[in-house]
């Protein structure tokens, strides 16, 4: 993205919220940073730097906005090239591949060289990964001090910082003043400990979330998932310097601001970077709906804001849509059910029905086919997964939105079982491909009453790059309200 300082202030002045997090505007006169969106008078033009990412204003020398709270500010999907390699390097370093593996480690799991990654990234993001890192660790503590009880001591390590003194230092050096400073200002001195966190996410409205929570629920794995009235409850397992850590999550609407309240266990707080990281892919939060409403035209006027669900666990999503094929949703829910009964992990949460943790890859490669055919399969269909399984657990399988698309997709098709139609399904969830379009599902044939499907395939270009969208059009207009 090039920056017009016109047409950024201007955004600035309408506080257009299209632009959040898109560009952050720092103020000459005050050394604050904002968001375009903050509430504050704004500035006047001659005071006013324009800059790609929170991190290279930081750089710059400006210190977040407390009012706006940039940390705040909803991520960018793209699907240009040389974006989406940019914005998949920061999902890595916000899962924090950059703490063992160096840059070195992730430009390779890219399959980029470090050079490559300095050069989009800086492109980009204007800072170099490193500086976008420490900018992201300082970032998550200003929220976890402004937003939970958590003791400071456990804000440096949960935000990814080795020791406390380091993190004293840096906190006081680029936000001049000391992180108890800011817990004060926050007033939740006196607030005990919980078992749970609490996290706002942004999006840019508008945002359906009934037809997300709809999606979600219909396909929820028993023990797993639940919904719950207006909320979405999962147990999730996050791995890290090869230790599990399991714990639960809650999704809901925000009642106050364009965003979703996220709930999560306090077992979970070494792992936050993540397990937000996560939480965004799953819900879609880096959507720009008015650039996909412009491409989809009436069929985005169905249901405005309409998000492409993703997923928390890739490993899962691909287990369930094996299961799922060539049977209904309900059935296939029963089934991934009692595979999750049967090789999950068990877990205690304040919620009687969340009761597993889905299976890890290891443990289903390690089961026997036919154990997992008498779960409600035929026997080839658990020999599928069983290769699935294997393949993800020795690391020839990577099923993340920031894993090589073209790769991985060649890499599903030699897997015996899985046809286009999985593929493009674990595409638009796992991988986050805004692209996918499986055309030979009945769902997509019946809402556009066509038989053929390379005739389908022919319609979907209208709605290129955002075909998962149109899917997801496509599919909910088959509901009933």
């Amino acid at each position: 993205m090039m920056l017009d300082s016109v047409t950024c202030y201007r955004a600035l002045r309408a506080r257009d919220v299209r632009f959040d997090g898109r560009f952050y505007v720092a103020v000459s006169s005050t050394r604050i940073y904002c968001r375009p969106v903050c509430t504050v008078k704004p500035p006047r033009f001659e005071n006013c730097r324009f800059y790609l990412s929170a991190a290279a204003a930081e750089v710059a020398g400006y210190r977040p906005c407390l009012r706006c709270r940039p940390e705040l500010a909803p991520g960018n999907a793209s699907v240009d090239a040389t974006t989406r390699l940019a914005q998949a390097a920061a999902s890595l370093i916000e899962d924090r591949a950059l703490d063992p593996g160096g840059l070195g480690g992730v430009a390779s799991s890219l399959g980029i060289t470090d050079r490559h990654l300095r050069r989009v990234f800086g492109a980009e993001f204007g800072v170099s990964p490193v500086e976008f890192a420490q900018t992201q660790r300082l970032l998550l503590a200003k929220r976890l001090l402004t937003d939970t009880s958590l003791p400071i001591t456990e804000v440096a390590f949960a935000s990814g910082f080795e020791s406390l003194r380091r993190f004293n230092a840096l906190f006081r050096q680029r936000y001049r003043l000391q992180p108890g400073q800011l817990r004060r200002r926050a007033n939740i001195t006196e607030i005990p400990v919980a078992d749970a966190l609490n996290f706002e996410l942004s999006f840019r409205p508008p945002y359906d979330w009934p037809a997300m929570r709809t999606f979600l629920g219909a396909r929820a794995i028993a023990g797993v998932e639940m919904l719950d009235g207006s909320c979405y409850r999962r147990t999730v397992r996050v791995t890290a310097e090869a230790k599990d850590h399991l714990g639960w999550i809650e999704v809901g609407l925000s009642h106050k601001k364009p965003a979703l309240h996220v709930v999560v266990s306090s077992s979970l707080v070494r792992v936050l970077p993540p397990v937000l990281a996560r939480v965004k892919a799953l819900m879609d939060l880096s959507c720009n709906p008015t650039e996909v409403a412009g491409v989809l035209g009436e069929l985005a006027q169905r249901r405005p804001g309409m998000r492409v669900p993703g997923t928390f666990d890739g490993f899962e999503v691909a287990v369930r849509a094996i299961v799922g094929q060539q049977v209904t949703v309900a059935a296939a829910r029963t089934i991934a059910g009692r595979f999750a009964a049967a090789l999950g992990d068990p877990i205690e949460t304040p919620f009687e029905t969340l009761t597993t943790v889905f299976p890890s890859a290891a443990r289903v490669a390690n089961a026997a086919v036919d154990f997992i055919a008498r779960l409600g399969m035929p026997t080839a269909r658990a020999r599928t997964v069983m290769a699935l399984a294997r393949a993800v657990a020795d690391g020839d399988l990577t099923l993340t939105p920031h894993t090589d698309l073209d790769v991985t997709l060649e890499r599903l098709r030699t897997l015996p079982g899985v046809g286009e139609w999985t593929a493009q399904y674990i595409a638009m969830r796992a991988l986050a491909w805004p692209d996918a379009f499986p055309h030979t599902d009945l769902g997509v044939m019946k809402a556009l009453k066509e038989k053929n499907a390379r005739r389908v395939l022919e319609a979907g270009e209208v709605w290129r790059p955002w075909r998962a969208y149109a899917v997801m059009q496509l599919w909910h207009s088959l509901t009933k309200e």
